[in-house]
């Protein structure tokens, strides 16, 4: 009687990281582009980041962080790759559109398009440790500690990397002058 009240369990948990799976995946591919920068691999890495989070799905603990868990899965998973291919990671253009912004006509649009792309380059300058904070706290929203639990660091590394990576961003982007608002 308890193994099937365990499968009953199994299959709710099972049911329920699937519906996880879901929700999460638009962030999920958009920190797969940043990691691998390629739409094609990224969408690869998405869904094996989801059939292994299926396949270990008995090895999430509820009440934990589900996302800060498959974040990590896929984080992990990148790094099997390129240590197994040994891929060399490459920018493509930046498509706008493709990340949601909307393309304006004239000259307000030509330069918004001219400044995206200095902070995109910016951004490629910086050490993979602080592109990853960057993308996490700043483009996820997520805090210092869920994103020192994806990247298995100390939260005060957390915080230092990201404020490196400010502090360069800013000196790549307007000379190390600060902009006024």
């Amino acid at each position: 009687m308890s193994v099937a009240f365990s499968l009953k369990d199994e299959e709710a948990l099972n049911s329920r990281i699937g519906h996880d799976l879901v929700c999460l995946l638009p962030r999920l591919r958009h920190y797969a582009l940043v990691l691998c920068r390629s739409p094609a691999l990224a969408d690869d890495l998405v869904q094996d980041t989801c059939v292994r989070a299926l396949a270990a799905a008995d090895s999430w603990m509820p009440g934990t962080r589900f996302d800060a868990w498959v974040f990590r899965i896929l984080r992990n998973h990148w790094i099997d790759v390129v240590r197994h291919n040994k891929v060399e990671a490459r920018r493509d253009d930046v498509d706008i559109e493709a990340a949601g912004g909307q393309t304006e006509s004239g000259e307000p649009g030509i330069i918004s398009r001219f400044e995206l792309a200095d902070v995109c380059r910016a951004i490629d300058l910086l050490p993979a440790d602080q592109q990853e904070v960057l993308l996490l706290v700043c483009g996820q929203d997520m805090t210092y500690r869920e994103a020192a639990d994806i990247l298995g660091v100390p939260v005060g590394t957390v915080m230092s990397r990201l404020a490196r990576a400010r502090k360069r961003l800013l000196e790549l982007t307007n000379g190390g002058q600060p902009t006024r608002r």
